[in-house]
């Protein structure tokens, strides 16, 4: 009896180890796309695990699992492997706020008052052609690219300084330009700000045609480019509506202008309703929210506000009450006329993401550059060098950023389910070493440039600084080309030369 016992046991313990191995090796079986080994990963998750020796396994367009690289190379077979040794891997960067166009025009005119505005709205209305649409998309989305920035908001209508919503081809051109580099984008169309009709320019060669465009057509522009676009490239390609913010403390409507406003107003939103479109609006100030909420009627939990300084209590509790996301832009000139409370806004529940508002005219996407700056700008305001730390502001171009375009399941973290948007940056340099305190090094020391590696749905498009979607050295000759193509035929070369109080003088010319 007691011989039969010891069998049976012995039997049990055997069919379990069988079974283990047996699940090993079915384990060790699952062959997957693509496994990041060896680096530390920044999870972003709910728990903002940093795992040192970290693995990432990639499967289709997915992150299939995160943890110890130890652990997971037992567990699946993949085609490739990345070793991200001496790289820290962690979620691609959000900016939620640049301007097309911005890239061809940067620093022209500054230094003189107005000018660099100026030559925005004659360039771009009345100099600019196609390949200036193409070259700007494209230089645009390569540096968001290379400096680690998986996805952006472009603003491309809706404020002051003129975009392409006139025609349906100049939006056609831009996103094409972005699906071919390959990262995720929010194109943000929508009609400038009145009197209507606008003028326009198209040019063909030398040849230049005029054209003066409605309110109407503006809007049936954004329409075709919505049908056309939205959620194409695999998801990577969406399309948001705008809409100018009006200062009513600066301008006074008259009651057949404020009539035409919220007319406009509701048609802008009605888009955004049909069709389930991100809102949003750049340019806020105080008073500005109060005045979209209560007169125009236009904000609510699908609303991404842009700059949002010196804005009250009572448009802080606005935000909070409605849900009503924001921009942080802490390098924009706006930050400089204003301080956008973002420690209040964080404060009273408020999600807050940060935008480079590049490239125009003294900033580029480089975010690492907008979350050193956010730092200091806010801990100088205080006086207290404690103010937003640095996992706080990783969150606000991370996970906080997602949740307000309203991707948090989708983008953000590296989590199994969400989408592979991943970031290698090299960690082996002077001004990174040594390797402790990784977290704390990306936000204080690292740059734009340390970027090693960019995977976006999955699919490597940049690796060890070489891009692998376009010829970067074609793109930057475009760019040339279609800038002075541009300067030509406005005769703004005189924006290029160097402004009086340039050398030597402690302030330069009013802006």
């Amino acid at each position: 009896m007691r011989k039969n016992i010891r069998w049976i046991l012995l039997s049990v313990v055997v069919f379990c180890l069988s079974s283990q191995f047996l699940m090993s090796e079915k384990e060790a079986s699952t062959t997957v796309d693509m496994m990041i080994i060896g680096g530390t990963v920044i999870t972003m998750d709910g728990e903002r695990r940093v795992i040192e020796d970290g693995a990432l396994v990639i499967n289709g367009d997915r992150i299939v699992d995160v943890g110890l690289t130890r652990e997971l190379q037992f567990k699946y077979r993949p085609k490739r492997i990345i070793n991200a040794k001496n790289k820290v891997v962690m979620p691609g960067l959000i900016d939620g706020h640049g301007h097309s166009g911005h890239t061809l025009v940067k620093t022209m005119g500054m230094g003189r008052p107005q000018a660099w505005w100026e030559a925005c709205e004659l360039i771009y209305a009345q100099g600019s052609d196609e390949d200036f649409w193409r070259a700007d998309a494209l230089l645009a989305a390569l540096e968001r690219l290379k400096f680690g920035v998986t996805c952006g908001i472009t603003y491309f209508g809706g404020g002051d300084s003129v975009m392409r919503t006139d025609d349906p081809k100049y939006g056609n051109l831009h996103l094409t330009a972005v699906q071919k580099v390959g990262i995720r984008e929010f194109l943000a169309v929508g009609p400038r700000r009145p009197p209507f009709p606008r003028k326009f320019s198209h040019w063909d060669g030398e040849n230049r045609r005029d054209v003066m465009v409605s309110f109407e057509q503006q809007l049936e522009t954004c329409e075709t480019l919505i049908q056309r676009w939205h959620g194409k490239a695999n998801g990577k390609l969406n399309l948001c509506m705008m809409f100018p913010v009006h200062h009513s403390e600066r301008d006074t409507l008259t009651t057949i202008e404020l009539e035409d406003m919220k007319r406009q107003a509701n048609a802008t939103r009605a888009l955004t309703e049909k069709y389930g479109l991100l809102f949003t609006q750049d340019g806020h100030t105080r008073t500005t929210i109060k005045f979209a909420h209560e007169e125009l009627g236009i904000l609510g939990p699908d609303s991404l506000l842009s700059h949002c300084t010196e804005i009250t209590e009572e448009e802080i509790q606005i935000c909070k009450e409605h849900d009503i996301k924001v921009v942080h832009n802490p390098s924009a000139n706006y930050s400089i006329r204003g301080r956008c409370p973002v420690t209040e806004l964080l404060d009273a529940g408020v999600t807050v993401m940060l935008g480079s508002d590049a490239t125009g005219p003294d900033r580029s996407y480089d975010m690492f550059r907008h979350m050193f700056q956010c730092m200091r700008y806010h801990r100088f305001h205080f006086r207290d060098a404690n103010v937003l730390p640095a996992g706080k502001v990783l969150e606000m171009v991370t996970i906080d950023a997602a949740r307000a375009l309203g991707l948090e399941h989708d983008l953000g973290s590296l989590e199994p389910g969400k989408k592979a948007d991943v970031i290698l940056i090299d960690m082996f340099k002077p001004h990174l070493v040594p390797a402790n305190m990784p977290v704390h090094r990306v936000a204080y020391f690292a740059n734009g440039n340390d970027v090693d590696t960019v995977i976006i749905n999955g699919e490597v498009l940049m690796e060890n600084r070489q891009v692998k979607t376009v010829n970067e050295a074609e793109v930057l000759k475009l760019a040339e080309k279609a800038i002075e193509d541009a300067i030509k035929r406005t005769n703004l070369q005189h924006l290029l030369t160097l402004p009086e109080g340039f050398w030597g003088a402690t302030k330069g010319l009013s802006q």
